[in-house]
């Protein structure tokens, strides 16, 4: 009998193809997003108060295993993932007291600009030498970030994780934009070893070209490194100066401690006069500088009597110019003010704050957001007005440059006071609003990164902790709890020569968003050609 080819067909057939099950499809999605938000939560973990600033490392290469050869669509949605798991448990304190709406809007708005950079390092990572372009695209999304909108907000630079990191030094050398470039060079080379390796193990070959660039990727931030250590020298330039740090406590945490102005005042005049007695009865220095934090007297001293008079008996008793953040009424217009008083003339001279706070100082889109929610534009009931001009006292002879608050975030508040003489900072504070959180370890991070960037002693003076004194390079000498009436008294180097990053001031980071460009020019490039060939 004689079979056919049909008859084999027919008795024999072949199955069919299975189709991907629905939650195989759904499991290949996912596990890319989890991985982005997870790897963006390993990169918060990096932060302060924690001192693990070498995960940083390993979420920045997670984050190239999952852009590299993706399209720039799916390195959008992978961005905004880890912006999202970084941004979110950040910021968690901008909701301390007013509630999640605020903090979960601001994370939801400034991870966009991670998902920006997210599609651009997914477009560039098919070119030569990626890391490099990939890791100056993330500058380039913090410069953006720094500036819009509303004047932008720089909170969470890569550089502000790093103040207890080998990568430090690079601070003196151009500043924040190329210690985070070279932090996350350094993570995006480690995932090129590791993917060249893993490469080599399967095919028994090594790709030398690629094996090279994440070398170097990882290579040149840490010998760099080495190299700027010299930058970094707490060696005195221009003499020493004794100067007191004094945190008087508020009566509660919280917004409501802003309903106690007087007891706040009370508490800072107190403190500084206890400090004098221990002056006096020869347990403790006695200081040629005193600086009180922000909002230590929100009582304005020149149309309140009552406040200029508590004032005046403080500087009095300690002897010693004072710097006195307070809020001042002028011509209309509500200032957040440092005034320089004078134990003898009193108020002698102010620098008004310069970069304020949208929604905390001031409130813009009031309209709309009043529409939202009423209780948001009762907080802010008055805008507070910005000041034009750097503040640099001179306090016993010393220049102590005055960089209030939220503006130790921007790089241009804290430069210009050292170009403008500043021969120590002073960043004088109120974190009182924001209770226990994690915010003033991570400010305080970024006063450190300052003491570095500029080579000059910080001081930072808070309301409620955790106040400080940082040395030249980087390293807290003494720090007080948070929470608690302290004062620290320490003798200072004070310093005038400028680093390399106070001398080029934005031009690195003008520099590698021109890198971060050129990138994204080759990779539209190629990818026009590409298409023109096919």
């Amino acid at each position: 009998m004689t079979v056919t080819a049909t008859s084999v067909g027919q008795s024999d057939p072949m199955p069919p193809q299975a189709a991907p099950s629905a939650w195989r499809r759904w499991l290949v999605r996912l596990v890319p997003a989890a991985a982005a938000a997870l790897s963006g939560l390993l990169l918060y973990v990096s932060f302060p108060p924690r001192t693990l600033w070498w995960l940083a490392l390993p979420a920045f290469a997670v984050f190239a295993l999952l852009l590299r050869g993706r399209s720039w669509k799916a390195g959008l949605g992978l961005g905004y993932l880890f912006g999202l798991g970084f941004l979110l448990p950040l910021l968690v304190w901008t909701g301390v007291e007013v509630g999640p709406g605020p903090w979960i809007a601001l994370a939801v708005i400034e991870a966009v600009f991670v998902a920006l950079v997210g599609a651009g390092v997914a477009a560039v990572s098919k070119l030569a030498g990626w890391p490099v372009w990939a890791a100056a695209l993330w500058t380039a999304g913090e410069a953006a970030r720094a500036r819009v909108p509303f004047s932008g907000f720089p909170w969470g630079k890569i550089a502000f994780g790093q103040a207890d990191g080998v990568f430090l030094p690079l601070a003196a050398l151009g500043g924040t934009p190329v210690l985070g470039f070279a932090v996350v060079l350094c993570g995006f080379g480690l995932y090129e070893i590791a993917r060249v390796s893993l490469e080599a193990r399967r095919t028994g070959t090594v790709r030398r070209v690629t094996a090279a660039v994440g070398a170097l990727g990882v290579a040149v931030p840490l010998v760099a490194a080495i190299a700027a250590r010299p930058l970094v020298s707490d060696t005195a330039e221009d003499g020493t100066a004794t100067v007191a740090v004094v945190q008087g406590n508020v009566p509660r945490l919280g917004l409501d401690f802003n309903s106690q102005r007087r007891a706040v005042l009370d508490y800072h005049a107190r403190e500084t006069e206890r400090l004098a007695a221990a002056v006096d009865a020869g347990r403790a220095e006695r200081p040629d500088i005193v600086l009180w934090p922000e909002n230590s007297s929100d009582i304005d001293p020149f149309t309140n009597a009552d406040a200029r008079a508590v004032i005046d008996r403080a500087a009095r008793a300690i002897g010693a110019p004072v710097s006195v953040g307070a809020v001042v009424g002028k011509d209309g217009k509500l200032l957040n003010e440092q005034v320089l008083w004078d134990p003898a003339k009193g108020p002698v001279d102010t620098y008004d704050k310069r970069q304020i706070q949208p929604f905390g100082e001031y409130l813009p889109l009031r309209s709309l957001v009043g529409a939202i929610n009423d209780e948001w534009t009762s907080m802010v009931r008055q805008d507070f007005s910005r000041g034009t001009e750097p503040g640099v006292f001179t306090m016993a002879g010393t220049g102590v440059g005055l960089v209030t608050c939220y503006e130790a975030a921007f790089d241009w508040a804290v430069r210009d006071t050292v170009t403008d003489g500043a021969q120590m900072i002073s960043v004088p504070s109120n974190n009182a609003t924001f209770g226990r959180s994690e915010m003033t370890h991570q400010q305080l991070a970024m006063s450190r990164v300052r003491a570095v960037e500029h080579s000059r002693t910080v001081t930072v003076p808070v309301t409620s902790g955790v106040s400080a004194i940082i040395m030249p390079d980087g390293t807290v000498s003494q720090k007080t709890g948070m929470f608690v009436a302290d004062s620290l008294v320490q003798e200072v180097p004070l310093r005038s020569s400028r680093t390399p990053a106070t001398r080029l001031g934005v031009f690195p980071e003008i520099a590698l968003v021109l890198v971060a460009a050129g990138g994204l020019g080759w990779a539209a490039g190629t990818g026009v050609r590409g298409r023109a060939r096919r």
